[in-house]
């Protein structure tokens, strides 16, 4: 509890001090760039003054290097000069090749006009000229300067949410395993003293009938506790007839369900090998069932159907209960979710990673409707 508080800590600290980084570099980029955009209105307003005293210079003589050096030093931001009734004279620092275009050079002025308003060039009131300039292309690059600096501060985010993320993910797989492990050892101790009485019943001539069913029962707990033991470590698989190890699951559960429940098994009569865990496959098969005897709230059909290919064997599980919105069709394999009042929502999650990452095969809805039923299909390679 301790370490999951100090985790939400952090990650709102996390958010505040990332928030105000961001902040902070808007803020300074909008200082900088209105700085950067004043100094540059400056230097036209200075290339201004030197093309008025160029050109109202009547002195041959005059010395003239201070506005021709300032002219030929202003090579960074593109203008175009006009006269009073708006037609282009002269323009520089424009695409030399683009230029020869006059439909580029009219674009970059309606560009320039959006931009700043033009510098007013004239003498006593006469031969008057506008200079239109527009944003230098350091000017603009440091307009996208923001952008890179956030898109590096959500990725740095992404970063750190994910590494937390997945601790707190193999923090949850190392406990469920724990208790896995845990009901396994807590199981088996009752177990081995249930195998003692049945061993007296029998030795006292109890009905045969009644041992029985106690024993298969038994059994069924011993399997139960070698699927959690099993849970956390990678099983072994073994080449299984799987048509034989889905009966005997489905077997198992029809003769402990309801009788309103109508059920039937279709599966061709050659055997079917696949490489399998037993006791992980058989758990796949009865979650698969019992989801559907619980969809059909214990009334309905319910249908095991397996066929093959040369390459794949198909498992077909179908019901005719209520049905899963498709809103939730994705949802159904993650751990937690359920639709249900009472349950842990980890039977499909579970059934999910027994088939996708033990068996190699895959799991999924194969077409549910409303108010008509679901079909599960589990897929796997044939051997």
């Amino acid at each position: 509890m301790s370490l999951f508080k100090n985790t939400l800590w952090f990650k709102r600290f996390a958010i505040l001090i990332s928030f105000i980084i961001v902040s902070l570099i808007l803020w300074n980029t909008y200082v900088f760039f209105q700085k950067f955009k004043d100094e540059e209105r400056v230097k036209m307003e200075i290339l201004a003054t030197a093309q008025k005293e160029l050109a109202t210079n009547t002195d041959l003589n005059a010395n003239v290097d201070l506005p021709l050096k300032v002219i030929e030093s202003s090579n960074n931001i593109p203008l175009i000069l006009v006269d009073e009734n708006g037609k282009i004279e002269s323009f520089q620092n424009l695409d030399a090749i683009k230029s020869l275009n006059p439909e580029y050079v009219a674009l970059q002025l309606a560009k320039m006009k959006s931009e700043n308003e033009p510098i007013e060039i004239s003498y006593k009131g006469e031969n008057k000229k506008l200079i239109y300039y527009r944003n230098s292309d350091l000017l603009n690059k440091l307009t996208y300067y923001p952008l890179a600096l956030i898109l590096i501060l959500i990725l740095f985010l992404s970063v750190i949410y994910l590494f937390f993320n997945s601790n707190k993910i193999a923090e949850q797989n190392k406990l469920w395993t724990g208790m896995a492990k845990e009901t396994a050892h807590q199981i088996g101790t009752p177990l081995s003293s249930l195998l003692g009485w049945i061993a007296i019943l029998k030795m006292e001539k109890v009905d045969d009938k009644y041992v029985d069913e106690i024993e298969k029962d038994v059994h069924r707990l011993n399997t139960i506790a070698n699927r959690f033991s099993k849970i956390g470590s990678l099983p072994e698989l073994k080449k299984t007839n799987i048509v034989t190890e889905t009966e005997t699951s489905y077997n198992y559960l029809k003769s402990r369900s309801s009788k309103q429940i109508t059920f039937s098994f279709s599966a061709p009569q050659e055997e079917i090998f696949a490489n399998l865990n037993s006791e992980l496959y058989s758990w796949v098969i009865e979650n698969l069932i019992k989801n559907a005897i619980d969809a059909m709230l214990g009334k309905g059909s319910l249908n095991v159907q397996i066929s093959a290919t040369t390459k794949h064997v198909k498992i077909l599980v179908s019901d005719t209960g209520k049905g899963i919105p498709k809103s939730q069709q994705k949802q159904i394999f993650k751990p937690g979710f359920t639709t249900k009042k009472r349950g842990w929502g980890l039977g499909l999650s579970l059934s999910k990673r027994i088939i996708n990452d033990y068996h190699k095969g895959k799991i999924s809805v194969k077409k549910s409707e409303i108010g008509k039923g679901t079909t599960f299909e589990v897929l796997l390679d044939k051997v």
